[in-house]
């Protein structure tokens, strides 16, 4: 049996602060997605909700939330929460129901109304919790440990502040041409590098944002595509969500510290390359039949350490990449092509959904004046704390 499900519509709601429930940019990326479809709400089997936990008590059941903001029908519904991979493993949740026949037709919906400034635990002392302890004991911020990834680039591999810059230039450079982005202003690696510093050696224009935003999708099985008249739609093949290996022996967010390998020898590779590696495996494809991917830029620095995590150069060549302008548009395997995290910003529970909103436009020819010409397959990477893997292949 394939396990490819159909793409039959795709929405977004601006990223931007709106100062609105999370529920309302949902429902109007829902209802995008739908008459992108050419479907009637009550023709959908399946709600699953990526859940934000920054929405109080409805955050939590976004299944259920968004079903009743659409209008009750009856539709079964799921709600997922797995941090910043929460919408690839709604993704893959509907990709369950379908394959499995238990739906026909399945809406995914990440939205997210997000606080400003930095990302903190939610409330209440837990000392178990190495998302709360870092904070407590170390004051260790999200960008702190962006720094700390800064660092160990340069220092291993040479990258330079110069390299970071070019990302951020890059990013708002294609983030300018969609509409979707929450900043669509070009900059220069000067303005760049005049930015405040946040956390030695980045920038402010070096780290994205907190934004609210939204994204959905309307996934379906094969053969209801093809009644439904789309006789070659857009699929998705493989979905990642992989957790890492014992011992993990690189400091990874949240974690204060790594295991031992004094009796286990380390795993081949890294928690992140084991992401992309899984999702090509499942697909049946390797980094060299790419297009086009969308990666997790958290900041700049972390959009070149994606670059060789999947695959696409080898260790320490990420900047070299960059450089010679691989992965802008029309380069050989342009990157986030959307814009990325630094011209949205992030919806925690959306942007996984997003990165394939964006890879099903590129795919069907329909991105303007950001299109990736000849576009066939693309690739998302992303990861959620606590080891939550996320990556999703889309094929045409």
């Amino acid at each position: 049996m394939t396990g490819d499900v159909a793409v039959l519509g795709t929405g977004m709601h601006p990223w931007g602060k709106w100062g609105r429930s999370f529920v309302e940019y949902g429902t109007v990326a829902a209802r995008g997605a739908l008459a992108d479809a050419g479907l009637d709400w009550r023709e959908v089997g399946s709600v699953v909700g990526a859940d934000t936990v920054r929405g109080g008590y409805p955050g939590y059941v976004a299944g259920a939330t968004f079903a009743r903001a659409l209008g009750w029908q009856g539709a079964r519904v799921a709600s997922v929460y797995a941090a910043c991979a929460s919408g690839a493993q709604a993704v893959d949740t509907a990709r369950t129901q379908i394959l499995a026949g238990l739906t026909d037709v399945a809406l995914v919906v990440g939205a997210d109304a997000a606080p400003k400034g930095f990302f903190r635990p939610a409330g209440g002392d837990r000392p178990d919790d190495p998302d709360w302890l870092r904070f407590r004991l170390l004051g260790a911020t999200n960008p702190a440990y962006f720094g700390l990834y800064a660092r160990r680039r340069m220092a291993v591999h040479g990258d330079t502040l110069e390299d970071f810059a070019r990302v951020k230039v890059k990013n708002a450079a294609m983030g300018a041409l969609n509409p979707d982005a929450r900043y669509r202003r070009r900059v220069t690696a000067e303005e760049v590098a005049a930015s405040a510093v946040v956390a030695d050696p980045l920038r402010l224009l070096d780290i994205c944002a907190t934004s609210d935003g939204a994204a959905a999708l309307v996934l379906s099985s094969m053969a209801f595509a093809r009644r439904h008249g789309a006789a070659d739609p857009v699929r998705i093949r493989a979905v990642s969500t992989v957790t890492p290996r014992y011992p993990r022996t690189v400091l990874d967010l949240p974690d204060i510290a790594t295991d031992s390998a004094a009796a286990v020898r380390p795993a081949d590779g890294t928690f992140r390359a084991s992401i992309a590696r899984a999702a090509y495996e499942e697909a049946g494809i390797g980094p060299e039949d790419l297009s086009l991917a969308e990666v997790y830029d958290l900041s700049t620095a972390l959009e070149l350490q994606w670059y060789e995590d999947l695959g696409l150069c080898g260790e320490g060549g990420a900047a070299g990449l960059l450089r010679e302008g691989a992965t802008a548009l029309g380069g050989r395997l342009p990157v986030n092509v959307s814009g990325g995290l630094a011209s949205f910003g992030e919806a925690v529970p959306a942007q996984a959904v997003a990165q394939v909103c964006e890879l099903v436009r590129q795919l069907r020819g329909t991105a303007g004046d950001r299109q990736v010409a000849g576009a066939r397959v693309g690739v998302t990477a992303n990861q959620g704390l606590f080891g939550h893997g996320s990556s999703v292949v889309v094929v045409r």
